[in-house]
């Protein structure tokens, strides 16, 4: 079965995803903004969301880490907790 391991960041907007996508693009640390800026229990360990497997996070997330490409960050993606930037960082088939 597959499995994945991933970083979030989890934001209320849009455009402030879009925010934190630029300043990763510009050398910002990713685990660094998503202690200070993601919604989410898991921006305390940098966005880490640890090891899941397919169906275990909601479907446009799921869809985004076992669908695109690993190591890069993806976003934003649009689910019912708000506003997504994913980094897969592992995926194994």
């Amino acid at each position: 079965m597959a499995k994945a391991t991933a970083r979030h960041i989890l934001v209320d907007t849009y455009e402030e995803a879009e925010d934190l996508l630029r300043e990763i693009e510009s050398g910002a640390d990713f685990a660094a903004l998503a202690e200070v800026h993601s919604k989410c229990p898991s921006g305390a360990s940098g966005g880490d969301l640890g090891e899941f497997g397919p169906g275990q996070m909601v479907p446009e997330f799921d869809h985004v880490v076992f669908h695109d490409s690993v190591g890069v960050v993806h976003g934003p993606v649009q689910t019912k907790f708000g506003y997504h930037l994913i980094e897969i960082t592992n995926r194994s088939d």
